[in-house]
C-alpha cells in the first residue's frame, strides 16, 4: 500500500485507509488530467473571426432602475485592459415565462464569483429573452454582479449554437479573444453537443458549476432523479 502523507483521521481503520489511498492514485492522476485538458484548450489555435458586430440590449448597473436600456455591441464588452471573453448563454427564449432551472442553479453561483472573475476577463451572460425579462430574474435571484444582456433583436444564440433554427434556446459557454486584427471565436463547450456515457448528462459545463461537483464528494453522489427547480 502506497502511503502518499500521514494523516490519519480519528478511528480510521486499515480497510478504510487502503481504500482512500486507491481513491487518493486516482485523484492525483485526474489533478494531473484537468491541468493537462486545460493546457490543450488553452493552446488551441484562434478560431473563425466574429461573424459581426452584434448589438445587444443592456440594463442600468443597478437592478432597481426598470426603465434605462442601451444598446451595446459585442466589440464594446473588451475592457481596454482584458482580451478574453467568457460570454454564458442561457435557456430564456422571448416567449417563456421563467428560465431553465438548470441554467437559473448554474447563475446563481456564477453570481458570487462575477467580480473576482471580471478581474482577470470579461464575462456576460446572454438570452434571447428582452431585457426587462431577464432583470426582474435577476431581481429575483439576486444576480447583482452579473453583467446581463439581451440578444432578442440579434443572431448571436443562432450563430454560435446556443439555439437551433427552430428557436429552442441551448445552454453553452463561448469564449472569444480580441486580437490587433480583430476579435475570434476561440472556445465553446461543445460537450453539449456530444452523446454522453449511460446514465449521465452532457457535463459540458461542469467545471464552473459548484452543485454537482459538491455532491461528487458524498456517498450520495448526483443521484438520478434530482435537478434544481
Amino acid at each position: 500500500m502506497t502511503d502518499y502523507h500521514q494523516q490519519r483521521f480519528p478511528n480510521e481503520d486499515h480497510n478504510y485507509r487502503v481504500a482512500r489511498n486507491a481513491l487518493l492514485s486516482k485523484e492525483i492522476e485526474l489533478r494531473k488530467y484537468i491541468a493537462e485538458v486545460a493546457a490543450l484548450r488553452q493552446q488551441l489555435p484562434l478560431g473563425g473571426k466574429l461573424k459581426e458586430d452584434y448589438i445587444f440590449d443592456q440594463g442600468a448597473t443597478d437592478l432597481n432602475d426598470h426603465n434605462f436600456v442601451k444598446p451595446l455591441r459585442f466589440t464594446e464588452l473588451f475592457e481596454a485592459d482584458k482580451n478574453s471573453l467568457v460570454v454564458y448563454s442561457f435557456m430564456y427564449g422571448p416567449n417563456a415565462n421563467s428560465p431553465c432551472p438548470m441554467c437559473t442553479s448554474l447563475l446563481d453561483s456564477l453570481n458570487g464569483n462575477a467580480a473576482s472573475i471580471q478581474e482577470r476577463v470579461n464575462m456576460v451572460v446572454v438570452a434571447k429573452a428582452s431585457i426587462q425579462k431577464i432583470r426582474a430574474w435577476a431581481r429575483q435571484r439576486g444576480w447583482d454582479k452579473l453583467r446581463l444582456l439581451s440578444s432578442e433583436n440579434n443572431q448571436f444564440n443562432l450563430d454560435y449554437f446556443s439555439e437551433n433554427a427552430d428557436g429552442e434556446q441551448w445552454p453553452n459557454i463561448n469564449v472569444f479573444r480580441k486580437t490587433s486584427d480583430g476579435i475570434y471565436h476561440f472556445y465553446n463547450s461543445e460537450l453539449f453537443f456530444v452523446a454522453p456515457e449511460e446514465g449521465q448528462d452532457p457535463r459540458h459545463v461542469d467545471s464552473i458549476w459548484p452543485l454537482w461537483n459538491v455532491f461528487d464528494f458524498t456517498p450520495d453522489g448526483r443521484g438520478t432523479d434530482w435537478y434544481p427547480g
